[in-house]
């Protein structure tokens, strides 16, 4: 029996495909627990408009993302903090700070996404990467003076 699988089924299939099963094993077990729906010519089609519109919308979160990449890599990050001898910060500059900081300037970024390894602890210039997307990185450069 054809089916459509509407959750990932261990050892059987994945989402979204159409495979053949044993018509017992779909009718007493997948079908009931609703993993499957038989693939008939309509549910084939909606499955098809699914999928395309599922692809649509992810382009277009791409998209947004390399539009966002490419402001922020246009933008520098102002922030103060108390600095000791040397240029060493009292504390440190961390992603929350700078996700804050964007916040004031318009651009709103979940902490998360900025991929600092270690927080700022000196004055000057450094260059954050950012993962907008997982096929888009961007870097933002964040300028700490002192207070």
């Amino acid at each position: 029996m054809k089916v459509i699988f509407l959750k990932d089924v261990k050892g059987q299939g994945k989402k979204g495909e159409i495979k053949d099963v044993s018509e017992g094993y779909a009718q007493n077990f997948l079908m009931p627990r609703g993993l499957v729906r038989p693939a008939t010519e309509g549910n084939v089609k909606t499955l098809e408009q699914q999928t395309a519109s599922e692809q649509k919308r992810k382009a277009q979160e791409k998209e947004e993302a390399i539009q966002l990449g490419k402001k922020l890599e246009e933008m520098t990050v102002q922030l103060k903090a108390k600095a000791g001898e040397g240029g060493r910060l009292f504390g440190a500059i961390t992603s929350k700070q700078v996700a804050e900081a964007l916040e004031k300037l318009g651009v709103k970024l979940d902490k998360r996404k900025i991929e600092m390894h270690d927080p700022i602890r000196t004055l000057g210039v450094t260059q954050v990467p950012v993962k907008l997307h997982p096929e888009v990185k961007s870097t933002l450069k964040v300028h700490v003076t002192e207070e």
